[in-house]
């Protein structure tokens, strides 16, 4: 979601026990069906303020790595990678009408999209994020 930003100086995050992570900073919440994707408390310090937000419309089958939309904040613009293969069955309305919902709750009415699975590649455990994202710093 973030490759090439400096992520250096970043507050010591909270990574949900519950979720999975992708090298790009999103989360999936597979317990839940369909399942949530959002991005991560690293990407959202990292890219700042966000401004706006853009999602794939509901219906899109997308694949594991395919860009999903993008986020823009007042220090630059992101590309959204999908970290699982699947049908968006929906997306938070709420964030693309207020952004700022992202930075301030990223875990929680941050979500970006619902996703009905079709393939979940391996993903990292909290554990493996955490040492993942203090080697990115």
């Amino acid at each position: 979601m973030i490759c090439g930003h400096s992520l250096r100086g970043f507050s010591v995050m909270n990574v949900p026990e519950h979720l999975k992570y992708s090298l790009n900073h999103e989360w999936v919440n597979d317990s839940v069906q369909p399942a949530e994707v959002g991005i991560t408390v690293f990407a959202a310090e990292a890219l700042g303020d966000v401004i706006y937000v853009e999602l794939p419309e509901p219906g899109s089958h997308l694949t594991a790595g395919d860009v999903c939309g993008e986020v823009e904040s007042t220090k630059s613009v992101a590309e959204l990678y999908l970290p699982v293969s699947g049908e968006v069955v929906a997306v938070n309305e709420a964030v693309i009408a207020d952004p700022g919902l992202i930075g301030a709750d990223p875990y929680g009415k941050g979500w970006l999209l619902r996703v009905r699975l079709a393939q979940v590649p391996s993903l990292m455990s909290p554990d493996e994020y955490r040492a993942f994202s203090d080697e990115s710093r």
